[in-house]
């Protein structure tokens, strides 16, 4: 057999060991994952670098079948790829991936409101419409007009002081819809998202 056949058996051969051996991997952070292989051997593989630290990547600098394999996890949706991380929705409590540097609580697509999308707020059961989906904390955005933030507004204490911001327009009468208020009727507000569900629900 020639050097490049068996060069390229014994990749096939890793390709098929990455496929089809119980490989278990682990998301650490960073694009770093932790590959767990059924002998109890541990290496750490670096993706965005292509790089592990087991013996076949380091000393034939090839790409092994643990590359292969957090590769083929990523690609399946299994695990989180670089710049993302597990995370629960704190609306639905569905499990996705969200971006590694966001902190909790953070809401899966299906629960981040939408601009002009209709919501209630809990604590008065008025109707409101979405503005806009923030990345800004509760404890960190403030109202002007009273000097404290959003989390510290006596209405918004029960909610998480670290949720998203929401802001909307408030109050919207029940039975009237957007297109019938004048842009006069309406205040701009900012809610914990905790605060809203959506209409009809």
């Amino acid at each position: 057999m020639s050097e490049t056949g068996a060069r390229n058996r014994s990749t096939d051969e890793r390709a098929r060991r990455a496929r089809q051996e119980p490989i278990r991997v682990t998301a650490i952070g960073g694009g770093i994952y932790e590959v767990s292989t059924p002998s109890g051997h541990e290496y750490t593989v670096d993706l965005e670098e292509g790089r592990c630290t087991c013996p076949d990547h380091q000393y034939r600098g090839t790409r092994c079948k643990h590359l292969r394999r957090v590769a083929i996890e990523v690609t399946a949706g299994r695990v989180p790829a670089p710049g993302q991380r597990e995370a629960t929705c704190a609306d639905c409590g569905r499990q996705f991936f969200a971006p590694e540097n966001s902190p909790d609580p953070v809401y899966c697509g299906r629960c981040t409101l939408r601009t002009g999308e209709t919501v209630v707020d809990r604590e008065t059961d008025s109707l409101l419409v979405v503005v806009e989906s923030t990345d800004d904390r509760a404890n960190e955005v403030r109202i002007p007009e009273r000097g404290w933030s959003v989390a510290d507004h006596f209405s918004n204490q029960s909610y998480d002081p670290e949720d998203v911001v929401v802001d909307v327009l408030y109050p919207l009468r029940r039975g009237v819809s957007p297109d019938d208020v004048s842009p006069g009727d309406l205040k701009r507000y900012s809610f914990p998202r905790g605060r809203l569900r959506r209409a009809g629900q």
